[in-house]
């Protein structure tokens, strides 16, 4: 009885090697991606935790003044803030400077709590809730726009509802706002962050939520301040024309 022998195939020595070295390469870049978004994750908890210390300090410090912490009214702004209120956004993914922390939002709802800051650049959203310049400031008349990550500080939206209360605080003043309405929009669709005559709030992130990549939609929620009516606006800058591209969040 013959028995054939079974060939066996053998890779050359330099594929050998260059595989070798494939999985070497790919297990590292996948340490560093790892590596890079603990540390991303770390830095944004932690310049929270310090701003949220500094603000609570801060609003401890002006308690006497503004009794139960309900706004006093529509104080100035200061000069940077008003400043930074008048530059025009080209795109959801750009705007101007960052600055100090404008305030705090917070919807006990859903768990969100998030210092916000000054802009919607990549630096910004990646440690705090930005606000959208050219759009009002919290207690001010019209619209006030604000943008977060989808799978960071606005990760928890898409649990919110109808009635939900959303507080935005300040120094100036805490303001509460009841959500109307969410809906999906198309990136393109900048109609969201038109000034308004009434005092309402915008929230933007994208959509949708477990989307890998760039995600082709935004998620919008709508909310209206719930206070006495508010003086007429004079002269309030609108954001120019805006194009709501992906972002990787």
């Amino acid at each position: 009885m013959k028995f054939r022998a079974k060939r066996r195939t053998f890779l050359p020595t330099r594929t050998l090697s260059l595989l070798r070295w494939g999985r070497y390469l790919f297990f590292t870049f996948g340490i560093l991606a790892l590596g890079y978004a603990g540390f991303a994750l770390l830095d944004a908890r932690l310049y929270q935790a310090h701003q949220t210390l500094r603000f609570q300090q801060a609003l401890k410090s002006l308690r006497p003044a503004i009794g139960n912490g309900e706004h006093p009214g529509f104080a100035p702004f200061p000069t940077a803030l008003a400043e930074a209120n008048h530059v025009r956004t080209e795109s959801f993914d750009t705007s101007g400077r960052e600055r100090s922390p404008l305030g705090r939002i917070e919807i006990s709802t859903i768990g969100l709590a998030a210092m916000i800051l000054e802009g919607t650049e990549e630096k910004t959203l990646r440690r705090a809730v930005g606000h959208f310049p050219g759009t009002a400031l919290p207690g001010q008349p019209g619209n006030v726009a604000l943008a977060g990550h989808r799978d960071t500080f606005f990760s928890a939206l898409r649990n919110i509802r109808k009635d939900d209360e959303i507080t935005l605080e300040t120094l100036n003043g805490s303001y509460r706002y009841r959500v109307e309405s969410t809906k999906v929009v198309d990136p393109e669709d900048t109609e969201v962050l038109d000034d308004s005559d009434d005092a309402i709030l915008t929230l933007v992130t994208c959509y949708p939520f477990a989307f890998v990549g760039s995600a082709p939609k935004r998620f919008v929620v709508r909310a209206i301040l719930l206070r006495p009516t508010l003086p007429k606006k004079t002269g309030s800058a609108q954001p120019g024309p805006n194009q709501l591209r992906g972002d990787s969040s």
